[in-house]
């Protein structure tokens, strides 16, 4: 909707063939040059700013026709079934892209308070006591038939290491005689693996 009003009928007369087609033909051109400058977002959201693009532009070119326009309304936006499409499809995208956003830093804020725990626990021996002995209370609540009780790994490093190094083949041994009372071959030799008492 254009508003405008003759300000110099001389000029409106001589300056241009006539005035009022002219006028509302510049109006639309002008309407579309400053619509696709903007984002379909703004279009939808700032029809008053873009209104008072349109109106300064119109009133700037329209002055040398000696007409004033006074006020431009922007009443509706008419989109094709392919841009309601296009929208709907940019809406979608833009909230699951939201959530995900919303879903990474919940899990940062979880990981982060985990290790602010996990270093708490660490530097008081006695608060991971404690945490251990409340994990054996919330499991005996529960009916369960089997119960697994997590050990520190600092009790069973030293097992660990003694059956690593048993487990470690030495060197090979030389022997004379074979079990079943044969001789091995001079420079042969013989692996024992295990001895029996």
């Amino acid at each position: 909707m254009l508003y405008f009003r003759v300000v110099d009928p001389e000029r409106a007369i001589i300056e241009v063939q006539d005035y009022l087609p002219a006028t509302n033909m510049l109006a639309q051109t002008t309407l579309r040059a400053v619509l696709g400058k903007h984002d379909l977002d703004e279009m939808l959201s700032e029809r008053k700013k873009l209104s008072e693009d349109v109106q300064s532009i119109l009133d700037a070119q329209t002055e040398a026709w000696g007409i004033k326009v006074s006020n431009v309304e922007i009443r509706t936006i008419e989109l094709t079934e392919n841009m309601v499409r296009a929208i709907a499809k940019q809406a979608e995208a833009e909230r699951d892209r939201r959530a995900k956003i919303i879903h990474a830093q919940a899990e940062f804020q979880a990981s982060q308070t985990l290790v602010d725990a996990a270093q708490i626990l660490s530097s008081i021996p006695a608060a991971m006591q404690l945490r251990y002995l409340q994990t054996l209370t919330e499991i005996g609540a529960e009916q369960n038939s089997t119960v697994v009780f997590p050990m520190p790994i600092d009790i069973i490093k030293p097992f660990l290491s003694i059956l690593d190094r048993d487990a470690a083949p030495g060197p090979p041994v030389t022997v004379g005689p074979r079990p079943n009372g044969g001789v091995l071959p001079a420079g042969s030799t013989h692996e024992i693996t295990k001895i029996e008492a």
